[in-house]
Formats: structure tokens, C-alpha cells, sequence
């Protein structure tokens, strides 16, 4: 199974006046484990872009299990959950280092586009980018 790992510490910035990390700090975890994934994959996103393609934002879901806190060492896991040739939905598992069990659960769905937004269907507009997705998504089934 094709899963990333990415690593953070919690930053005193990124907590509430809980001592706990604030919610509005996932959706940014999650795209840092996305941004991670896709260059483990075999292709920096930023070279995606270059190419002329984009992955905009359509949908975001977040699921709170538990917290962390000022120093909390976490993992976001990230993999595929689903594809098709106009979208790509990510999973993404935030777990304090040393646990398997998540704090919080998320998903993202995006479309793909060319450079002025204008939806493409990747397997036909950058067949090399499908090929990878494809064969991250089936190392993991």
C-alpha cells in the first residue's frame, strides 16, 4: 500500500487559547501530505504545474477523533482513495508519532484542469501523470 508519511511537531502558533491544536491547521497538514505524496509518487507537484495542469480544491471533510498539543510530535498519513481520469480524492490519517490510532480523519477531492482552469481529463491531457497515480492507487489494493 502506497502511503506517505509526513512528520510535524504542533507549533505554539498553531494551538488555541486551549492549549490545543485549532482546527483551521488540518486542511493545512493535509495539503502538505498531499504536496509530500505526489513528489514520492515521481513528480513534484510543482513540475505538475509547469506542465500546464492543475488540482484545484472541490471538497474538504475532517473528522476530529482526539487533539494534540504545543509540541506533539504527528505523522500525516496520506494515500489515494479514489481516482478517475477528471478527479483525484486523497485520505489522510493524522496520528500522533508512535500510535497508529488517528486524532483526525480527513479527505480532499480535486479536479483536474489545464493552466486556465478549464477542466481536462488527465489520462488523455498528461497521460505520464495518470500512469503514476495508477500505479500508486494499485500498490495499495
Amino acid at each position: 500500500m502506497f502511503i506517505t508519511q509526513t512528520p510535524f511537531v504542533v507549533r505554539y502558533a498553531e494551538t488555541d487559547q486551549m492549549g490545543v491544536v485549532h482546527h483551521s491547521n488540518y486542511p493545512v497538514w493535509f495539503e502538505a501530505g498531499r504536496t509530500d505524496f505526489i513528489r514520492k509518487m515521481g513528480l513534484p507537484y510543482s513540475k505538475i504545474e509547469e506542465d500546464g495542469a492543475m488540482l484545484p480544491l472541490l471538497e474538504l471533510k475532517c473528522s476530529f477523533k482526539g487533539f494534540a498539543r504545543y509540541e506533539d510530535e504527528i505523522i500525516v498519513k496520506t494515500s489515494i482513495k479514489d481516482y478517475t481520469g477528471t478527479r483525484l480524492m486523497f485520505h489522510y490519517e493524522v496520528c500522533k508519532a508512535g500510535s497508529d490510532k488517528p486524532i483526525t480523519e480527513g479527505e480532499t477531492v480535486h479536479c483536474w484542469t489545464d493552466s486556465s482552469l478549464k477542466p481536462v481529463n488527465i489520462k488523455k491531457f498528461r497521460p505520464e501523470i495518470f500512469d503514476l497515480i495508477e500505479k500508486a492507487y494499485q500498490s495499495r489494493h
